[in-house]
């Protein structure tokens, strides 16, 4: 999943993923004091910058199953919710365990919990988890997390039940309780990819197509009171949600007011203020501003709101290694030791809210992470050791052109590529920034017709495992000509695609999260991408605000636990 900065993932109201929490995350008093059993009332506003575009889960491209989608929608399974590395695990959600693996993993069964119901009352079956996965498919919703199409036998080119009704035969439903999955190979992290929210049940009698998402029918905690595209959604709670079946949940408002397409800046000084109702504010995706950022390690009253955390992303330059002089590794390695990190991370905000990275896994374990550093530029490049390499490759007055993006909302604009021509200049290379329109800054980078030799990207984790962070990046069966391709650098190796097939097919995180690392260390020695700077999120919170710690799978806090009482 491309890694948005500031905004953790647009269009679905989502931030973060390694944790480290600032005071005990305790809202003005300390965690000690918060009390599931008793935290429910009030109502918790939501001050966001990213408009809420989508509501239908089959559209929503989410994390662990987002931030605001997860307190509409209980999936298969879900994240833990837990600070740490505890919070980057799966737990079971709508089923009752994590799921059964069967024939090498190329079969998942799981069986669904008693007593839950939708919003109106009627109990949730494997039918309507089957029906709620068909309509991602259909290319009426598009958007959804892409990885089932590939993953289910025989389903590559199914169009959804609207147009095939008789479903996709890979999945199962021989009671209301259990559902079966058939692979086409072997995927050890299925239990993570149940989070998505293509796996939240959806009652076939009452989907309306595309026009469903405007009143969603609830499986969660909360459902829809009104909802204005773009603007403001009003969440209630479900009379029909049971605590007893949802432990992680701890749904402690009563209501819940999402406001979107606010300035950042805005909504920073809104809830470092905290007049009236802002007391109540959390934000999902408006990371700290240099406003607040200077207040904070002051001692200050806003040193007690703040929730620190990484989402597990990595920003970094992509060499296009069809292209010439990227074809080159001599070259790609020139310009890995001519980067001056720090140089990135100060045009980011500085070392708040960003970190250099040599790696191209961020550096959080359930990923694999293992350090390296095989060009070591030091804290401001190394461009005498760049110089001498591009002598050897007969490029000692190099040219080239760096894409990016036209503003800096996302972390890959003028700033950041200011910093990198600055660099390479030091090196003797000639840099010449084309900026690209953010809105179609993906389609063209993303299509190899038109892919910039040389681009700045960013990438984060669809879920805490190396294999969504480096098969989209590095497996070659993943290169795709029409557009929407990740493996910019055109990479396509035998030997590694197997290695990420056998690494699939491993059913222990822990094995594969070593096998994950080993390889990210093999693919780094030849430089297909140069790594440059890694997220520390670091958001505020509202006066009343209690329990808003940073979750160890997207790094910041939970709606689904905050209280306001």
């Amino acid at each position: 999943m491309r890694r948005h900065l500031p905004l953790a993932l647009a269009a679905t109201l989502l931030a973060g993923g390694l944790t480290a929490c600032g005071n005990g995350g305790g809202g003005g008093s300390s965690t000690a004091a918060f009390d599931p059993a008793t935290c429910q009332g009030g109502t918790l506003a939501v001050l966001n910058q990213g408009g809420i575009t989508h509501l239908d889960p089959a559209r929503l491209y989410t994390s662990g199953g987002g931030n605001i989608p997860s307190l509409l929608f209980r999936t298969l399974t879900t994240r833990n919710r837990q600070p740490g590395d505890a919070g980057t695990k799966p737990a079971p959600d709508l089923a009752t365990d994590l799921g059964t693996p069967s024939d090498g993993a190329r079969t998942w069964t799981y069986r669904l919990r008693d007593d839950i119901f939708f919003e109106d009352g009627t109990p949730i079956t494997a039918a309507d988890v089957k029906y709620g996965i068909e309509r991602s498919f259909a290319p009426e919703l598009p958007g959804g997390a892409p990885y089932l199409r590939d993953w289910l036998a025989g389903a590559k080119d199914y169009q959804g039940p609207y147009k095939q009704p008789d479903g996709i035969k890979a999945i199962e439903t021989p009671d209301p309780r259990t559902i079966i999955f058939k692979l086409s190979k072997p995927e050890g992290d299925f239990p993570f990819l149940a989070t998505a929210t293509q796996f939240a049940p959806v009652p076939k009698a009452k989907d309306k197509g595309a026009a469903y998402e405007r009143h969603p029918i609830s499986s969660g905690p909360y459902m829809v009171a009104s909802y204005e595209q773009k603007k403001s959604l009003s969440l209630v709670r479900n009379p029909h949600w049971k605590r007893s079946t949802d432990t992680l949940r701890y749904a402690c408002p009563d209501k819940i007011e999402v406001t979107a397409g606010l300035d950042a800046a805005v909504i920073n000084q809104r809830i470092t203020t905290g007049a009236g109702a802002d007391a109540n504010a959390v934000t999902t995706d408006a990371v700290v501003g240099p406003e607040q950022l200077a207040q904070l390690g002051t001692g200050s009253e806003l040193d007690e709101r703040v929730a620190r955390g990484a989402f597990p992303s990595t920003t970094y330059l992509a060499f296009d290694t069809t292209k010439q002089p990227f074809d080159d590794e001599r070259v790609r390695q020139a310009l890995s030791y001519a980067i001056n990190r720090t140089s990135v991370v100060n045009a980011l905000g500085g070392s708040a809210v960003a970190g250099p990275s040599t790696t191209f896994l961020p550096p959080q374990a359930a990923l694999g992470y293992q350090p390296y550093d095989y060009f070591p530029a030091g804290e401001s490049g190394d461009p005498a050791k760049a110089k001498d390499l591009l002598a050897a490759a007969g490029q000692s007055s190099l040219a080239i052109e760096l894409a990016h993006e036209n503003d800096d909302a996302q972390g890959l604009g003028p700033k950041v590529a200011a910093a990198v021509q600055e660099a390479f200049q030091q090196a003797g290379v000639t840099v010449t920034l084309t900026a690209i329109d953010s809105a179609t800054y993906r389609d063209v980078t993303g299509k190899p017709a038109t892919q910039p030799g040389l681009s700045l990207q960013s990438w984060g984790a669809d879920w805490p495992s190396g294999g969504p962070f480096l098969i989209p990046i590095f497996d070659g069966r993943q290169i795709i000509t029409a557009g929407g391709n990740f493996n910019l650098a055109q990479y396509n190796d035998a030997g590694v695609n197997a290695e990420i097939d056998a690494i699939n097919a491993l059913t222990d995180p822990a094995a594969a999260a070593q096998r994950w690392g080993a390889l990210d260390a093999k693919l780094g020695k030849l430089a297909l991408v140069l790594p440059l700077t890694h997220p520390k999120d670091v958001y505020l919170y509202g006066k009343n605000v209690k329990n808003a710690v940073p979750d160890g799978w997207r790094g910041t806090y939970d709606l689904a636990r905050i209280s306001v009482k």
